[in-house]
């Protein structure tokens, strides 16, 4: 199948605003792509959608450029203060941010306000921000629930609600939250699911979300752009970071992508690449927010020559024309291989996409090339000379686990630290995200929330959860958005069972919660 590319349309066709093609010729845009060119006029007339585009089609403006023009076009006498007319969930913070920096790109000429919230950053100004007038929400799930628990946001006037990276959001990690935030919503509004891969389940999933909805697909599901020559190099996974410098040396890379398996092989790949004069970061869900943006920064500017990423990154990254991507380790999702290979290639640019497959990874390999329809050259690296004595692979030092079980409860079978909650595998702390509780962003305090005693502390449907949890592979980026959290709306209680404890509570802004038994986390997910 020929995966379309260009229209020969040109936006003034498409019945925009004027203000609109402004902003659209200010960004250097004149004609849309297939997915735009399709699903903008759907999206002006009303109705339900549901459209699949690959990765890097322009689907984030298929869906921002006629909301823009529908919200103009019916402008409301009086905006209310945190109620919004748009709300758009995404499953990352990053994909949420870049959506909501092509909101005020596209609608700069228009009276329009919008923000973006997410979690692992300060509530405060989010809160604040939301007690003005608004239009357009962007969110991530979690987040956003917190907000709306606390009615620090009124979400019965949304008209216009979307779904982005769809599969995702409606995946077993995250239709808990879908479906407390869909009840908090006025039945009469209009939907739009976007997502650039669509299984036949989650398909069937969004029929009952949605209400007579148009389909728009532009390209084959599930597959990755024709224009990304995907290569693998067979290699021993002692041998990958030797055969990593080498790629980027040899070939004199100066930007590229590296997908890892697991946070620790991220670090231990951004060090060794350091150690080898090349300029490396990693980003994954354990980083700071302030952290993973400033890597984003620095990779998109060129001053970094190689960002070492999890599949947290995988949704959400936009960088025009980036060359290469590597993936140091195959994801255990197939799907996810699509997506990360979709980071290049972007909008009608060519890109490479290299894998390094180690023998015992061969299964995922044949996974991926029986989804993408085509088998993928296999090359060897050239003046690549295997180290003898390659750096063992260092044991991970122990740390204390997220969630240990309550008194008597075993901890469920085939968990790992030593992957982004195990490879494909159920944990305590990714059995759903009902369990965690309330969050209040207007505290800093995060000791003491709880009046359970120590090793008692259970949260809620934990056991059913664990016993109901899904054999299905997540991917890392569901994994991430599962793991609980600490509460941010739960007010603190008096240690009433601790009377000896010294009640640390007061001046503790942003701290953790120490209790060694407590299921809540520090940091935020990407929610």
């Amino acid at each position: 199948m020929t995966i379309e590319t260009t229209t020969s349309l040109n936006f003034n066709e498409l019945g925009l605003s004027e203000s609109i093609l402004r902003a659209i010729a200010d960004a250097g845009y004149t004609s849309p792509t297939p997915i735009q060119a399709k699903a903008i006029p759907q999206v002006l007339s009303g109705g339900d959608l549901l459209a699949g585009a690959q990765t890097g089609t322009g689907k984030t403006a298929g869906f921002t450029l006629p909301i823009l023009h529908i919200l103009n076009q019916k402008p409301l006498s009086e905006v209310a203060k945190g109620r919004p007319r748009c709300l758009m969930l995404t499953p990352t913070r990053e994909l949420a941010a870049q959506i909501e920096e092509s909101v005020k790109t596209y609608g700069k000429y228009l009276p329009l306000t919008s923000t973006v919230i997410f979690g692992g950053v300060n509530a405060n100004p989010q809160i604040a921000r939301l007690k003005k007038p608004l239009d357009i929400l962007v969110a991530t799930p979690g987040r956003l629930l917190d907000h709306a628990n606390q009615k620090n946001v009124d979400l019965s006037g949304v008209e216009i609600l979307v779904l982005d990276e769809a599969d995702r959001m409606l995946d077993m990690g995250f239709i808990r939250d879908i479906k407390k935030i869909l009840a908090m919503l006025p039945k009469q509004r209009q939907n739009l699911l976007f997502s650039a891969t669509f299984s036949d389940e989650i398909k069937a999933l969004a029929d009952g979300l949605l209400h007579n909805p148009g389909f728009v697909e532009v390209a084959r599901r599930n597959t990755a752009s024709e224009l990304v020559e995907q290569t693998v190099h067979m290699v021993p996974q002692a041998h990958k970071r030797d055969l990593m410098s080498h790629l980027i040396k040899h070939h004199d890379w100066k930007q590229v992508l590296v997908f890892t398996r697991t946070k620790h092989g991220a670090n231990r790949l951004a060090e060794k690449l350091i150690k080898d004069d090349i300029q490396a970061a990693a980003i994954h869900g354990n980083k700071s927010q302030g952290a993973r943006t400033k890597a984003l920064a620095q990779f998109k500017d060129g001053s970094m020559r190689v960002l070492v990423a999890t599949d947290i990154a995988a949704r959400g990254l936009d960088i025009d024309q980036l060359p290469q991507v590597v993936n140091f380790e195959l994801p255990n999702v197939p799907e996810d291989y699509v997506h990360r290979i979709g980071r290049t290639g972007r909008a009608g640019s060519s890109g490479a996409a290299v894998s390094l497959v180690d023998r015992e990874e061969l299964k995922l390999l044949k996974d991926i090339e029986k989804l993408i329809k085509r088998e993928i050259p296999k090359v060897i690296a050239e003046g690549f000379t295997p180290n003898a004595n390659p750096e063992p692979e260092a044991p991970r030092a122990p740390r204390q686990p997220h969630g240990r079980p309550p008194r008597g409860q075993q901890k469920p079978q085939g968990s790992s630290n030593n992957t982004e909650n195990g490879a494909g595998q159920k944990t305590a702390r990714n059995q759903g995200r009902d369990k965690q509780p309330t969050r209040n962003p207007s505290t800093s305090n995060t000791e003491g929330r709880s009046s359970h005693k120590p090793g008692n502390q259970q949260p809620r449907n934990a056991q059913g959860n664990a016993q109901n949890a899904p054999s299905k592979l997540l991917s890392e980026a569901a994994r991430h958005q599962a793991m609980p959290q600490p509460a941010l709306f739960t007010p603190p209680s008096p240690n009433r069972h601790q009377p000896n404890r010294q009640n640390t509570n007061h001046g503790s802004a942003g701290r953790s919660n120490t209790n060694p038994n407590s299921t809540h986390r520090s940091g935020g997910r990407g929610r």
